[in-house]
């Protein structure tokens, strides 16, 4: 018997830290689920909003980081999307749960004519666009007189508290039916986090992923090899408005009361969700990770000091851009080598033994 060694090349994602990674986010996604049966309401609180910023982040990470496509018109889909799930709940007395979908599913549906509008346009007139979209849906809902006007509306009473899972995790964990939704709350929003942040990374380890990258780094290069640039940042487009409505519909699920002026906020949706994206590092599903932690911790430090915490945030984001401009999980990357999510495709010897 003879042994005989043949090498090959193959492409792969994995890198050293893989295992370990894969074992650390299994983790953090077990201990997620187990929080709500040892810690206090106002903890899942601050955990809700963490994971909805975070969504939010990573959409607009795909759209910017991964299709260059620069919107500051996100809260059109934020508040679109929690308009519909009212009008599902207030006006046609559908479950709360189901009505996350339809607001998920309407911002999709308003992203259709959007993007045949905004698509026309390049640069700073896209993204000056997403903004003009978002103040002319804000100034239409604000007209709706079923849904409160201009001053906004509340669900209806008992509303949330009768959503499936509210009254079964009330008896398990022995808590109010408020706190009960605050849970079941969380629990959805840190579905939706681990859901979007997978797809994202099937995305871009896939053949349709090398495409946007193409596309974001020369769109007449990628359309000379077969890759159409108007589907793919149409289709991107467009899931990052659907995941977007879901979340805005789930944020005031929570909040159970709803204005044009919040739910269309610039600075809650759009600014805050940049500078996630740009302190944490554009480009990688890591940053906007590390970007909500480090947006939250800045906030609960600084909040108490007015318009002073703004300028701190401005602040530290010029300073990130001109000096860390990878963020800064770029810059630990860079120097560690550590990824939680390879996506960069490397050649690495594959080595197969025969015997004759």
């Amino acid at each position: 018997m003879t042994d005989h060694v043949s090498s090959a090349w193959t492409v792969t994602t994995r890198t050293r830290g893989t295992s370990v990674a894969i074992a650390l986010i299994a983790v953090v996604i077990v201990a997620g689920f187990a929080t709500p049966f040892f810690a206090p309401r106002a903890v899942i609180q601050d955990l809700f909003f963490i994971l909805t910023m975070l969504v939010l982040a990573q959409c607009w990470n795909l759209l910017a980081g991964y299709a260059g496509l620069v919107s500051v018109g996100q809260q059109a889909f934020v508040g679109f999307g929690a308009y519909a799930m009212f009008a599902a709940v207030s006006l046609l007395g559908m479950d709360p749960l189901l009505a996350i979908v339809i607001g998920g599913l309407a911002a999709l549906v308003l992203s259709v004519p959007t993007a045949f509008f905004v698509f026309r346009l390049q640069g700073a007139y896209f993204a000056i666009g997403t903004w003009v979209i978002a103040e002319v849906v804000r100034l239409s809902l604000a007209q709706w007189k079923a849904l409160g006007g201009g001053t906004g509306t509340s669900l209806p009473s008992g509303a949330t508290r009768d959503m499936p899972g509210v009254r079964l995790v009330a008896d398990l964990l022995h808590v109010r039916g408020p706190q009960a939704t605050d849970i079941v709350c969380y629990w959805l929003a840190l579905v939706l986090a681990i859901v979007t942040i997978g797809l994202i990374y099937r995305l871009l380890r896939s053949k349709q992923g090398l495409g946007l990258a193409a596309v974001r780094d020369n769109r007449e290069a990628a359309r000379s090899l077969g890759v159409d640039p108007l589907w793919t940042k149409s289709f991107v487009y467009l899931v990052a408005a659907l995941v977007t409505g879901l979340t805005g519909a789930l944020i005031y699920v929570q909040k159970a009361r709803i204005s044009p002026d919040a739910a269309f906020s610039v600075p809650d949706w759009t600014a805050y969700v940049i500078f996630i994206v740009v302190i944490g590092g554009i480009g990688t599903i890591e940053g906007p990770i590390v970007g909500v932690i480090v947006f939250y911790i800045l906030q609960n430090l600084l909040a108490d000091y007015g318009s002073l915490y703004l300028l701190f945030l401005g602040l530290l984001g010029i300073l990130i851009m001109l000096f860390a401009p990878r963020g800064l999980w770029g810059v630990f990357a860079s120097r560690s080598g550590i990824q939680l999510f390879p996506i960069r495709r490397m050649l690495a010897a594959r080595t197969d033994t025969k015997n004759d």
